[in-house]
C-alpha cells in the first residue's frame, strides 16, 4: 500500500492497527475512518515477498484470514459458501446434470436440454467474465473453465478458517494466535 504521509500521521500512523491480523484491509478501514481515500488497482508487476509454491502455502495463507474478513459471523459465512456454491458450481452441475440425463434419454428429455442449455451458457458466461484477468497476467485461457474449481477450493479454504477459528486455531500467524 501507497500512503500519503499526511494522511497517514491524521489517521495516527501505524499504532492504531498494531495488532491487526489484515494489516492491508485494517489501514485501508483506518484511512476510510478519517474521510480518507482509497483506490485499489490491478499490476502486472506484481511481486510477492511471500511465495506461495504450492497448494498447501496457499491454503494456510488463506485459511489463516478468511474467517476474520468475515467478521467471524456464522451468517456471513453461510452466505458466503451459499454465493459461491450458486454462481460457481450450480452451472458446471447443471451442465453435467442435464448431460447425463439427455444421454440417458427417456422421459423429461426437454427438461434435461434445458437444465443443460442453462449450465453450459452459466459456465460459458464465468469463463469469459475470467478471461480479462487472464490476458492482464498473461496466463492461458484454458484456464478459464477451471474457475469453478477455483472457486470450490476457496469456498472449502474458507470453511477451513473457520473450523479452526472453532478449534481454537484460528488466525494461526508468525507463532501467535488471534481468535477476535
Amino acid at each position: 500500500m501507497l500512503v500519503r504521509r499526511e494522511v497517514l500521521d491524521k489517521a495516527g500512523g501505524l499504532a492504531p492497527i498494531r495488532g491487526a491480523l489484515i494489516d492491508d484491509v485494517a489501514l485501508g478501514r483506518l484511512i476510510k475512518s478519517q474521510r480518507g481515500r482509497t483506490w485499489l488497482g490491478l499490476s502486472r508487476r506484481v511481486v510477492s515477498v511471500r511465495p506461495y509454491p504450492g497448494l498447501a502455502s496457499l491454503w494456510q495463507m488463506v485459511a489463516r484470514s478468511a474467517y476474520t474478513q468475515l467478521r467471524y459471523s456464522p451468517a456471513v459465512l453461510a452466505g458466503t459458501l451459499s454465493g459461491l456454491l450458486f454462481l460457481y458450481a450450480l452451472p458446471p452441475a447443471g451442465a453435467i446434470t442435464g448431460l447425463t440425463a439427455v444421454l440417458a434419454g427417456g422421459s423429461g428429455a426437454t427438461a434435461a436440454a434445458v437444465t443443460l442449455g442453462a449450465g453450459l451458457a452459466g459456465w460459458a458466461l464465468m469463463s469469459l467474465s475470467y478471461l480479462p484477468m487472464l490476458r492482464l497476467y498473461r496466463l492461458s485461457p484454458l484456464r478459464a473453465p477451471g474457475l469453478p474449481l477455483i472457486a470450490l477450493l476457496y469456498a472449502a479454504m474458507t470453511a477451513d478458517s473457520a473450523r479452526r477459528h472453532y478449534a481454537g486455531r484460528g488466525a494461526e500467524w508468525r507463532g501467535r494466535t488471534n481468535l477476535r
